[in-house]
């Protein structure tokens, strides 16, 4: 297997597929026979490889001893979990009931032109993904959107230009 190195969001450089692999195997091992040990297992994965391909699916469902129907069944459930790589930033607009009745479709519309993405999508400089949420608590602030863990509130379509420049690399 040929050593791959890539660089990681913080600007180091981040482990090889190959070391993220044995970390992964340790962790399987930790969590074996443990109840309730995939959806840990998968969150600690989908944080050391920025996704869940189909091969670490495989390795989580022979090392957890899970049908691999039930290992892509709760990926494909669960929302937070992703089989494709994502972006540095992951944007999620609330479309829960008061923050879509307060404009959560219209600034949701505003994201995707600006961003030249669909829901689901990642820019090709994998800067930004696109998602959508049903709730994040945050009713009296809506319409809400999260970039990673910042909360942004009461946003509006107009706005979204001076979030994401937040967020994007300065142009020098």
């Amino acid at each position: 297997m040929v050593k791959t190195e890539k660089k990681c969001t913080c600007g180091g450089v981040a482990a090889s597929d190959a070391e993220n692999h044995a970390r992964l195997a340790q962790v399987i091992q930790e969590y074996q026979n443990k109840p309730g040990a995939l959806i840990p297992v998968l969150q600690i994965a989908q944080a050391l490889f920025g996704y869940l391909p189909k091969d670490v699916l495989r390795t989580i469902s022979e090392g957890l001893n899970e049908p691999y129907s039930r290992v892509f069944g709760v990926v494909t459930f669960y929302s937070f979990f992703s089989q494709v790589p994502r972006g540095k930033y992951v944007i999620r607009v609330c479309m829960g009931t008061a923050c879509y009745v307060r404009g959560g479709q219209a600034v949701l519309t505003a994201l995707e032109q600006e961003l030249k993405i669909s829901v689901g999508q990642t820019t090709p400089d994998r800067v930004f993904s696109l998602d959508v949420g049903r709730c994040f608590g945050a009713c009296g602030l809506a319409p809400a959107v999260m970039v990673n863990d910042d909360v942004h509130q009461f946003v509006q379509p107009g706005q979204i230009k001076d979030i994401l420049a937040q967020y994007r690399k300065p142009t020098a």
